[in-house]
């Protein structure tokens, strides 16, 4: 008699019971199984290796548009060694990333320096060499003391990738407060402190230009080295005929350095215009000619052609300057830097 549909099948059941109570597994999947196997020797592999690393190869393309994807920065600092019979490298410590060296206002402006215009240069060569002055100047001082015009300054902090001149000037005083606090430590910088070691805090005008002028000697006899001091002296005695460049306000010292050479029986002449004569003593310039330019800021047209011409006759050149990034520098083998700072429209010329 056959069985009805609700039913249970009964010795199919019986039998399921049985093989349950013998120990035996009845249903099993062989695919499962082979899983679990593979998974139990992939967690003994880790083990032995210590954390094992796979990355599949389509990982490193996967952002095109980056040049460095996450998965290659991540294992870019992975290292260790495998276990025995490992297939991928260990790691034993994760990678770390080292954060690079902030630049300082003064190192961005002479990197960048060749790609400014001509009155951007001369802002430059003002902030870098009187940092002290213009972390605390406005845009208006700033253009007064570099020559040029505040417009001039706000398009000079954009070149640098600031949104005005706000941003430049924050900068700048970040690093003056830097430079203050290393000189604190050393006991040498004192920046623009030479007001404040000589008189009280609340001084006068005249008090300010001879703190200006003690500091500014300070500072150049810092920057100076025995070595460029003993190369000048050597080309000055060595030379058979020495010829000073010195225009405007420089005009005074060159007469004066012709003076003092001349007590120490050493021939010198002056240029300090385009006249005739002056013209004339440039073209006798020889190898056996020394010419030392005196320049105070931006650089006379006249002086930087004098420099070019006896570069061009085998001439030696010397400058003495108050701009790091001075043009006359390009132009010279011998370069003698002096500090001109000054609370006054005018610059100091003590050192």
């Amino acid at each position: 008699m056959g069985r009805r549909v609700c039913e249970p099948d009964r010795p199919a059941a019986a039998e399921q019971v049985l093989g349950v109570l013998r120990g035996f597994v009845v249903a099993q999947d062989p695919q499962g199984l082979g899983r679990r196997q593979e998974r139990a020797r992939a967690e003994q592999q880790v083990e032995h290796d210590h954390v094992a690393v796979q990355v599949s190869e389509l990982s490193f393309h996967r952002w095109p548009n980056s040049t460095t994807s996450r998965n290659e920065r991540n294992i870019g600092g992975l290292e260790g060694k495998p276990g025995v019979g490992a297939k991928s490298a260990a790691v034993t410590r994760t990678a770390t990333t080292t954060r690079t060296a902030r630049k300082s206002l003064s190192d961005y402006i002479t990197e960048r320096f060749d790609d400014f215009s001509r009155s951007q240069k001369d802002v430059a060569r003002y902030i870098v060499d009187h940092l002290d002055e213009a972390a605390f100047q406005t845009a208006e001082e700033l253009a007064r003391r570099a020559n040029t015009s505040s417009s001039t300054v706000v398009r000079f902090s954009q070149a640098l990738g600031f949104e005005g001149y706000p941003e430049l000037q924050q900068s700048a005083i970040e690093e003056y407060r830097l430079k203050v606090a290393e000189g604190a430590t050393t006991g040498n910088g004192n920046g623009s402190g030479g007001a404040a070691a000589l008189f009280n805090f609340d001084h006068s005008e005249f008090e300010a230009s001879l703190g200006a002028d003690y500091s500014n000697i300070e500072e150049t006899a810092r920057s100076l080295t025995r070595e460029q001091v003993e190369a000048s002296v050597s080309a000055i005695a060595t030379s058979r005929r020495v010829l000073i460049v010195g225009t405007d306000q420089m005009a005074f010292f060159a007469s004066y350095l012709r003076h003092l050479l001349g007590l120490l029986d050493v021939r010198a002449e002056i240029v300090s215009s385009a006249s005739q004569d002056n013209i004339q003593k440039l073209s006798r310039m020889d190898d056996d000619t020394l010419l030392v330019a005196l320049t105070a800021g931006r650089a006379n047209p006249l002086v930087l052609r004098a420099l070019k011409l006896a570069r061009h006759r085998r001439s030696r050149t010397m400058s003495i300057t108050d701009a790091t990034l001075s043009d006359v520098a390009e132009h010279s083998e011998l370069v003698l830097y002096y500090s001109s700072n000054g609370p006054s429209y005018i610059r100091s010329n003590a050192a």
